[in-house]
């Protein structure tokens, strides 16, 4: 049976369910001009940027010979630490960041590596196989508070674009209801939507959006109730979806009337793919270098790679002379195999770092310090060696205006001993010593953010040493 939506009062039925869709009667909204009004900046700005690295990184045992060199977590501890050559390019930037170790989300750590990327930034248990469920992710749960202030409540980039499947996932960033939030890998269009003049049509195609969902919420109500209570849930998360959009049609309308901030172009390759991909890396990171700039959001994701060497980012460790990324992590115990897989690793933390430095040398508009100073960024990986899912290796740099020390390399829990299983064997190892929740790090980093949290995932530890 078809059911026609048609008879609904708009308004009411807003009303009556307490939704989100009443945004336009608050103070942000209240003025029938602020569409053309100018949105004041606050007088400080907090900015998160998060990076995932695929596949894990190198570490070999400590009696390799190659464990000196290229075992990616740095020897020594505390403030008394040396990189090895997997960092050696963040060495300038040492005392602008902490790196940690002995870190990784209780959910998944029986879960192989390829399967992690997906909770990364949300500690969900995803499971390896079967029934999937995620949650809200960090960045989502930053950009609720800090979008308010910015044309785009985010920036969600990966190298290869889209949301893959799950437990598959090529974005980093997924909404409170735990939907994968498309990431864009194209330059040119992440240029365009930051920056190139808006269509004069812009007023018009909100409007048009507006009207398209007045009509969907239309007896939404009545449908419901014909529904069984399967369809019902299904029918409560797609109205969740509209008024989520709605929200965003509102938000749109201040900014419709305001010009675009203009930026120069010449440096940027706006075409270049991941078949150039040390020109496509430098250039992701520089559109998220702009985005800040311009304080067009204050949030932004780039999933570097997708897990298992799927798609284009498998192409990544071309910039260094290999074939493909994924393959480097099971040759590493053939000659010069930990050493190959280190330069990719290292290629990596380069770009990171030029990243890193560009905001550095960056005073903060209207602000105090650098760029730097006001920006949190986070870098990392869901599993480790052989893939993995402990001992998550993780950077956090900048944000000294939040709160956060740096110049130290913090180790929790136990170092594990000896070699580990070869190859995949790994994961399903047992654990013989403890780790702490990455979570305890996202309440922290939350709460210096200025989030009023005491918890993340259902965890409510802190890390007081960053």
């Amino acid at each position: 049976m078809n059911t026609k939506l048609t008879s609904l009062d708009r308004r009411r039925f807003l009303r009556g369910t307490g939704c989100a869709l009443a945004l336009p009667l608050f103070e942000s909204f209240a003025s029938p001009n602020y569409a053309s009004a100018s949105v004041p900046a606050p007088k400080k700005r907090k900015r998160l940027a998060c990076f995932y690295l695929p596949d894990g990184v190198p570490m070999p045992a400590k009696k390799d010979p190659a464990y000196q060199e290229w075992s990616w977590f740095p020897h020594g501890g505390g403030t008394d630490f040396q990189f090895t050559k997997c960092l050696e390019p963040l060495t300038k930037l040492k005392d602008q960041c902490t790196i940690l170790g002995g870190l990784s989300h209780p959910a998944a750590r029986n879960v192989h590596g390829h399967s992690n990327a997906d909770q990364f930034l949300t500690g969900a248990n995803i499971g390896g196989a079967g029934e999937y469920r995620n949650t809200i992710s960090l960045d989502q749960v930053f950009a609720a508070q800090a979008g308010e202030q910015t044309r785009y409540s985010s920036l969600v980039m990966s190298t290869d674009g889209g949301t893959g499947t799950p437990r598959g996932a090529q974005t980093m960033s997924f909404d409170r209801n735990g939907r994968p939030i498309p990431a864009e890998h194209k330059p040119k269009r992440i240029f365009d939507k930051l920056f190139v003049t808006s269509s004069k049509h812009a007023a018009r195609q909100l409007a048009l959006s507006q009207n398209a969902l007045d009509d969907l919420l239309l007896d939404a109500r009545s449908l419901k109730r014909t529904l069984s209570k399967l369809d019902q849930v299904t029918l409560d998360e797609y109205l969740q979806s509209v008024r989520d959009t709605e929200i965003r049609v509102e938000k749109a309308k201040r900014w419709v009337n305001l010009p675009l901030p203009e930026v120069p172009s010449d440096h940027l390759n706006l075409d270049v793919t991941p078949e150039d991909p040390r020109t496509y890396v430098r250039t992701m990171f520089e559109l998220i270098y702009l985005a800040f700039k311009t304080d067009s959001t204050r949030v932004a994701t780039y999933q570097l790679g997708r897990e298992n060497g799927v798609g284009a980012s498998d192409y990544l460790a071309r910039a260094v002379g290999f074939t493909l990324t994924h393959q480097l992590t099971h040759e590493t115990k053939q000659p010069g195999g930990w050493e190959n897989f280190g330069t990719y690793t290292s290629f990596l933390s380069e770009e990171f770092g030029l990243f890193a430095s560009k905001l550095k040398a960056t005073p903060e508009p209207g602000g105090e310090g650098t760029m730097l100073d006001n920006s949190l960024l986070f870098y990392g990986s869901a599993s480790s060696s052989f893939h993995l899912s402990r001992n998550y290796p993780l950077i956090l740099m900048g944000g000294q205006n939040m709160g956060f020390k740096h110049g130290q390399y913090l180790r929790y829990g136990e170092e594990p001993e000896g070699e580990l299983p070869p190859g995949d064997q790994a994961f399903r190892s047992e654990m013989d010593y403890e780790e702490l929740p990455l979570s305890n790090l996202y309440v922290t980093m939350l709460q210096r953010l200025g989030v009023e949290t005491d918890s993340f995932g259902g965890n409510t530890g802190t890390l007081n040493e960053v």
